[in-house]
């Protein structure tokens, strides 16, 4: 009696690849299939040698069918914890912590937890990292502004920005670059640059970081 090659595979895979895992969008369609490590790849949007180093760091640990990988649905769960952590910059040694905690859960409402607590843990890092970047762009304002006796940062009343413009400061502010910022608000890149640029002239400012933080200095964009 002729043995399936794809179960063989699955018996030699190595724990981590199922358990309580938190419930994300998977590329991933009918229990019976299996991805080679090329179409694992491709779904995620990552490269061959990404999903080598996630093996290095033990994040990720592919069955085998003779020399080639292959990945179960557990895999493919487990790829895109680690893919939305990856999202929001998440260190390695956290998502190694994160991935152990996951697969010490006794439910599935453990491991939801699990996930929250690291995500705002990881949003909390970015928060104050923002606030660092903020007060960095004041101080580039600062140094900027070489000559004492141009003209003074305007005025909270001074500058006035149509519901568009107010948009698109805030995410300048979040550090997004031109072609995300149209993305975003859904124009295209040349409109987002007239629509930046046009802000930038408003705080009579020299650039976007500029800008940015005069808004700050002025009071419309909160420094925290």
């Amino acid at each position: 009696m002729s043995q399936d090659p794809w179960k063989n595979a699955e018996a030699s895979a190595t724990p981590g690849t199922g358990g309580f895992l938190p419930k994300l969008p998977i590329p991933y369609y009918g229990s019976d299939d299996r991805l080679a490590i090329a179409e694992m790849a491709e779904a995620f949007g990552v490269t061959h040698r990404t999903l080598h180093f996630y093996e290095e760091k033990g994040l990720l640990n592919a069955a085998r069918l003779g020399p080639m990988r292959v990945y179960s649905e557990g895999h493919i769960r487990r790829m895109a914890v680690i893919n939305a952590c990856r999202e929001v910059d998440m260190p390695v040694a956290a998502i190694q912590d994160l991935l152990a905690a996951l697969d010490a859960a006794q439910s599935q409402a453990e491991a939801d937890r699990t996930f929250e607590a690291a995500l705002q843990s990881r949003r909390r890092e970015l928060a104050a990292q923002q606030s660092i970047l903020r007060r960095q762009m004041q101080r580039i304002a600062e140094l900027l502004e070489t000559d004492s006796s141009g003209p003074t940062d305007p005025a909270p009343g001074d500058v006035h920005l149509s519901p568009i413009e107010s948009e698109c400061l805030g995410l300048m502010a979040e550090g997004h670059p031109a072609a995300r910022i149209a993305q975003l608000m859904d124009m295209d890149i040349t409109a987002a640059l007239t629509l930046e640029s046009g802000i930038i002239r408003k705080f009579d400012a020299r650039n976007r970081f500029q800008a940015v933080a005069k808004a700050v200095l002025t009071g419309m964009i909160a420094s925290e």
